[in-house]
């Protein structure tokens, strides 16, 4: 009788696995716009290595002419290029999940990433006196625009 139970209860718990599995690929069939985000995330990290570790962050020879890169000209390293291009990306996330309907939900926690990390990379060029004023300013605004366009 116990043995009974148990393989009932054994049996259940394997289709409950197997519901929840179903379930999860079912999401990200029906949802891939978050995993195509972080793979962008990862592609754009990997170029910005690339790039640096060729030399191309430091300077830009063309035609026998060479130009001071991006990190002469506003001093980026290649983690504020990656942490910028991943606020980025994040931003683009949230302007596809709002403009096609299939992939609606809500987007307040992404776009706060977003700015954070665009903020992050953003840091070392003007400061964190002037950039953690301006997340919170742009938390609050979030927050008010939240209240105004909430269904």
């Amino acid at each position: 009788m116990a043995d009974e139970k148990f393989d009932e209860k054994d049996r259940e718990k394997r289709e409950e696995k197997s519901t929840e599995e179903k379930n999860w690929d079912e999401k990200w069939r029906r949802d891939p716009i978050t995993s195509i985000a972080w793979a962008a995330i990862f592609i754009w990290a990997g170029l910005v290595f690339l790039a640096d570790n060729l030399g191309y962050l430091r300077s830009i020879q063309f035609a026998g002419w060479e130009i001071p890169g991006i990190s002469y000209v506003i001093d980026l390293g290649p983690w504020s290029l990656i942490l910028i291009g991943a606020g980025v990306i994040v931003l683009l996330e949230v302007l596809v999940r709002l403009l096609i309907p299939e992939y609606r939900r809500p987007v307040g926690g992404l776009i706060f990433f977003g700015i954070f990390l665009i903020a992050m990379g953003l840091g070392n060029v003007f400061g964190w006196g002037i950039i953690w004023p301006l997340v919170l300013i742009a938390l609050g605004l979030l927050i008010i625009l939240r209240g105004i366009f909430r269904r």
